[in-house]
């Protein structure tokens, strides 16, 4: 049975180390009963343990308190964790350490870290793949308005201006003498 003061110390210990720390696996089940108990006792109307009845609503509340300090603290260590595992993997020691939820808690994470990797991947690879089609050239005389290969119209182009134009149509310009390409 759990009692106030190992809730303070899981607070205590997991405020003060960087680590996640090693929690009994019934420890949410002993706090869950220990919460339970004390609710019971503090909703007691009793006047003869009225002072008993106040310091039990006062632990409850403290306790609470502390409960919930601990699980955010958790929580934050797992984000951590998650943000490292994303780059380098995990020590099993911390996976060890986590309870049940947090476990699912850091599988779910890593998952949304996985596919927002592979959409930051595509959307790279995407633009790679529109810097391809396109050919960053420099114009070395005027040129009027011409139809492009889309049927749309392009220019005109002064001497000297810059354009991010179709490759197929960068080749022609260039083997005309009209244009150069711009080395990056």
């Amino acid at each position: 049975m759990i009692v106030y003061n190992d809730i303070y110390e899981a607070a205590r210990k997991e405020r003060y180390s960087e680590q996640l720390q090693k929690l009994s696996k019934k420890f949410l089940e002993e706090v869950s009963d220990y919460l339970k108990e004390k609710k019971e006792i503090a909703s007691k109307e009793d006047d003869s343990f009225s002072d008993v009845i106040v310091k039990t609503k006062k632990q409850l509340e403290n306790a609470m308190t502390l409960f919930k300090e601990l699980i955010l603290r958790r929580r934050k260590k797992i984000l951590n964790l998650v943000l490292i595992a994303a780059e380098t993997g995990i020590s099993k020691k911390d996976f060890d350490n986590m309870l049940n939820f947090e476990k699912e808690l850091f599988e779910d994470l890593m998952k949304c870290f996985e596919e927002s990797d592979k959409k930051l991947n595509k959307s790279l690879d995407k633009i790679k793949e529109e810097e391809q089609k396109n050919e960053l050239i420099t114009f070395i005389t005027d040129v009027e308005e011409f139809v492009g290969l889309t049927g749309g119209k392009m220019g005109p182009y002064e001497k000297g201006q810059i354009a991010n134009i179709p490759k197929e149509i960068a080749k022609i310009l260039i083997d005309d003498g009209k244009a150069e390409v711009i080395e990056q």
